[in-house]
């Protein structure tokens, strides 16, 4: 089991993690630093369990965010297969029904 130290606004914290995850988790805790840095900028000295509260709202939006964008792409390649496959539908709909023509013509 790995153990790493992390910092989050000039505090630093003992974490506990897998083997071979630390650098996943310095990369984790450095965008916590990030926002809790942004949030001290922008609203000025504000206790720390209110800190993390913010922290964690702003990283649950940019989460619902990205779900929705991805909720939409994923919508939009639904539509765009729909299509290609109903002009595929359309296309083998037509050889059809030229060869029951060309059929019934012998």
């Amino acid at each position: 089991m790995g153990q790493i130290t992390i910092t989050i606004d000039k505090r630093e914290y003992a974490v506990a993690c897998g083997d071979g995850q630390e650098a996943h988790i310095l990369q984790l805790s450095r965008i916590l630093d990030e926002k809790a840095k942004m949030l001290a900028k922008s609203v000025g000295l504000i206790n720390e369990n209110m800190k993390l509260a913010l922290v964690g709202l702003l990283l649950a939006d940019e989460l619902q965010e990205l779900k929705e964008k991805n909720a939409n792409n994923n919508s939009q390649n639904l539509n765009e297969f729909d299509s290609h496959v109903a002009q595929a539908v359309e296309t083998q709909t037509q050889r059809i029904q030229n060869l029951i023509k060309s059929i019934k013509e012998v």
